[in-house]
């Protein structure tokens, strides 16, 4: 696998296509950390980790709103062939600002708005609405 976060959102994606109400998939930091914002800002509804042998599974718990996804489209922005980077200045806006845009910065991974607050750039993960 060339792309993880790809495949993670891919999963997200496919889980909410097939009505599932979790998915998992293999665990990692960067995907620890980008799960706990899409929590954090509503768009699933928790985030568990499970050890199997020796290998560590992400399960996330996936949430509806009103017998429909909170997440409508998820997309990869940033791809391996092609970086996303952006200064403090043109910080994406996401849907007229009813979606977040998280972004991987050199204080850490965080959304659009949390990125423009302190006032850092970086690179430019996904769009989520």
């Amino acid at each position: 696998m060339t792309d993880p976060i790809a495949d993670m959102l891919t999963r997200i994606r496919n889980a909410q296509r097939a009505n599932h109400l979790s998915v998992e998939m293999p665990s990692s930091k960067f995907k620890l950390a980008l799960a706990k914002i899409l929590k954090k800002e509503g768009y699933i509804g928790d985030v568990l980790q499970h050890k199997k042998g020796v290998k560590i599974t992400l399960e996330i718990i996936l949430r509806k709103v009103d017998n429909h996804y909170a997440i409508s489209e998820i997309q990869r922005v940033s791809k391996p062939g092609q970086r996303s980077y952006v200064g403090k200045d043109k910080i994406p806006r996401v849907l007229n600002s009813y979606g977040i845009a998280i972004i991987s910065t050199p204080k850490g991974v965080m959304t659009n708005i949390e990125a423009k607050k302190i006032g850092v750039g970086g690179e430019v993960i996904c769009e989520v609405w």
